[in-house]
């Protein structure tokens, strides 16, 4: 089996039925106080953000942290990062962008912090595209991951209402400990892996389900949402997203 569970006319697809991307990013964006953490403890300078397109974490680096930030990526369409750096005051010069298939390509430098948002379960061979991730960490640097977890009732949303967006992920991969012994094993420390958020379910490109899915799933939403406001805790079944950050020797 391949290890690439997309291709590029997948993204590209899955791009273009976007609306709305260039927003503006507020400085609580989603993993703010995780990053806010790392860079001022290790006094990061700079960063890449790999398979982040339109860059939203490359941007909110910039703007909020002022560091020299890197997007790379499979597919960049330049209009839309442009609108985005635009409407969040930044300019083009302010990001760099490498547009390239990150298994063909050999990091020319390597950088403080490594991060990426909802790409790794993207491919069947999880160890091998961490590896990838570390290649460009600096000695001393940090490595920084997310994905969402699938394996919590968000999956469950997913499976049933959007299959075809379901299987473009590698749901074993969405496995803390599986994470925390890949990282471990490639010689990284301080390894820290776990579920992230209360509770929340989505589904990609919501507008276009019928109104009684988009219904039964803001009912879900509202009921899980007060359940885990009256007893918060994260868990394997309820939390939507998987952190993991490690440092690299």
């Amino acid at each position: 089996m391949a290890n690439l569970l997309t291709d590029r006319a997948f993204w590209v697809n899955y791009w273009e039925s976007k609306k709305g991307l260039a927003v503006h990013l507020p400085s609580n964006y989603l993993f703010h106080a995780q990053l806010a953490d790392i860079i001022r403890k290790n006094g990061v300078k700079t960063a890449i953000e790999l398979g982040g397109f339109p860059g939203y974490y490359a941007v909110f680096l910039k703007k909020y942290f002022k560091l020299d930030v890197t997007l790379l990526d499979y597919f960049v369409h330049p209009p839309v990062v442009k609108e985005l750096l635009e409407k969040n005051d930044l300019a083009e010069k302010d990001i760099h962008i490498i547009e390239t298939d990150l298994f063909n390509y050999i990091p020319e430098q390597q950088y403080d912090l490594v991060l990426s948002c909802g790409l790794i379960e993207h491919f069947n061979d999880t160890a091998d595209i961490i590896n990838r991730h570390i290649a460009f960490v600096k000695p001393g640097g940090t490595l920084f991951i997310t994905l969402p977890n699938f394996k919590a009732v968000n999956g469950w949303f997913q499976k049933n209402f959007d299959k075809e967006n379901y299987d473009k992920h590698n749901i074993n991969s969405m496995d803390p400990s599986l994470l925390k012994s890949i990282c471990e094993q490639a010689g990284l420390k301080d390894v820290q892996s776990g579920y992230f958020g209360r509770f929340s379910v989505w589904l990609e490109n919501e507008d276009q389900k019928s109104a009684s899915v988009r219904l039964f799933k803001k009912a879900v939403w509202l009921t899980g949402k007060i359940f885990t406001k009256l007893i918060p805790f994260e868990s394997k079944n309820l939390s939507p997203y998987i952190i993991l950050a490690a440092k690299k020797n």
